[in-house]
């Protein structure tokens, strides 16, 4: 397992999956250790996936520094490995809470950024996120399934904010795209790798200054994909469309019956849409 050292200091870790020109991930959760991107749908047959396990998740260090795990410190830990791979500019995709991440990194260092992949990506950073609203409305569009009603209720505790653990559970199907076995044991995988100390400080006060991050990537070059799922509600795909219209080389793709980890519900179609992206920014 390589490692490299941060700036203040502290290991981190990070996994390679793959061969090819490097593809370097930042997983969400916040701050989930990155073992549950997997092999992202199969995307390691066509790029060098390095997944970063951000400070204090999965095999990478715990700073001496708390305070380390807020969003816009960590940028810093983004820069140091991508100089750590001797790279000039890096293909950079984000999952969801990551999305923060990746535009706090693209705002900060626009020449180092070739292209840029949101999945299913918060965007805080630009001063846009989902509200109760949107989870209610996206949720309701699964109304068919035989866990709905179940998972509804535990909906309204979690937005309550007096959610059990039982919640948590009975709500996880409303995350994917299809509640089957492989669905079932990546959510149940969910606290056992995540570091929620961490996440309860990494889009604290002072993370995020929307004004400076929006004018900062209304110059981006890169091409940018913002992938959504037709059935997340975090960002709703409307919500990821105002995302999109934020950077100047922005598309938008939706995958149908997709919910928050799209890779988990049609591999074949994920992958195909960020190859697609990627060869076509790539080439040379």
């Amino acid at each position: 397992m390589p490692t490299f050292t941060a700036l203040d200091g502290t290991e981190l870790a990070y996994h390679v999956a793959g061969a090819g020109e490097p593809l370097l991930c930042l997983p969400g959760g916040p701050m989930r250790a990155s073992v549950y991107l997997g092999d992202l749908g199969g995307l390691s047959s066509h790029r060098r996936l390095v997944m970063l396990d951000l400070r204090g998740t999965g095999d990478s260090g715990i700073p001496a520094d708390p305070a380390t795990y807020r969003c816009d410190r960590q940028v810093a830990d983004v820069e140091a490995l991508r100089d750590h791979l001797g790279l000039d500019r890096v293909d950079v995709l984000a999952h969801s809470a990551g999305g923060d991440l990746a535009i706090l990194y693209a705002a900060r260092h626009p020449e180092r950024v070739r292209t840029l992949t949101l999945v299913t990506a918060r965007a805080r950073a630009l001063g846009v996120d989902f509200t109760e609203e949107h989870r209610r409305e996206a949720a309701g569009l699964r109304a068919a399934e035989p866990w709905f009603e179940t998972a509804r209720l535990a909906l309204d505790a979690v937005l309550a904010g007096t959610a059990t653990d039982a919640d948590w559970d009975a709500a996880a199907p409303l995350f994917y795209g299809r509640w089957d076995a492989a669905a079932q044991a990546h959510a149940a995988s969910d606290v056992e790798q995540s570091n929620e100390e961490a996440a309860d400080v990494y889009a604290s006060a002072g993370a995020f200054d929307p004004v400076a991050a929006r004018a900062a990537i209304s110059a981006l070059d890169a091409p940018v994909l913002v992938l959504a799922g037709e059935w997340d509600g975090g960002p709703l795909p409307r919500v990821a469309a105002t995302v999109a219209d934020m950077f100047p080389r922005a598309e938008l793709a939706v995958q149908a019956g997709a919910g928050h980890f799209p890779w988990l519900d049609d591999p074949v179609r994920f992958v195909q849409t960020v190859t697609t992206f990627l060869s076509r920014h790539t080439r040379g």
